[in-house]
């Protein structure tokens, strides 16, 4: 059983910066993927940014030049930095572990005011 838990959400202004983490119960090495998702009320949950095992990201186009996602795999643990973040950037955000199974953490919420 894997387990994923996030943190680091909250309420901030446009314009300013959240990191988020998500801690995973085994070595970021056994699985495929790790990445980020998101759902905004009303709206589809959608990739925001994903890290391969190789290291190669992805990015939702939204978020480009703004999102970074990085890991310490030491720690377990997978980050998402958000710069100049956007009232639009509001939804909770999902921790995603990719093997031939998803897993997901329970979300931390993201609230960006104008």
């Amino acid at each position: 059983q894997v387990q994923l838990v996030e943190s680091g959400g909250g309420l901030v202004q446009a314009g300013e910066s959240l990191r988020l983490s998500c801690a995973a119960s085994r070595s970021l090495f056994s699985f495929n993927a790790m990445g980020w998702f998101r759902q905004a009320p009303g709206k589809q949950r959608e990739l925001v940014a994903q890290m391969t095992s190789g290291g190669s990201t992805n990015y939702a186009d939204s978020v480009k030049g703004r999102f970074t996602i990085s890991r310490d795999n030491a720690k377990k643990t997978v980050y998402l930095q958000m710069n100049s973040l956007k009232p639009e950037d509001t939804a909770v955000y999902y921790c995603n572990a990719k093997t031939i199974v998803n897993y997901w953490g329970q979300g931390t919420q993201v609230t960006v005011s104008s």
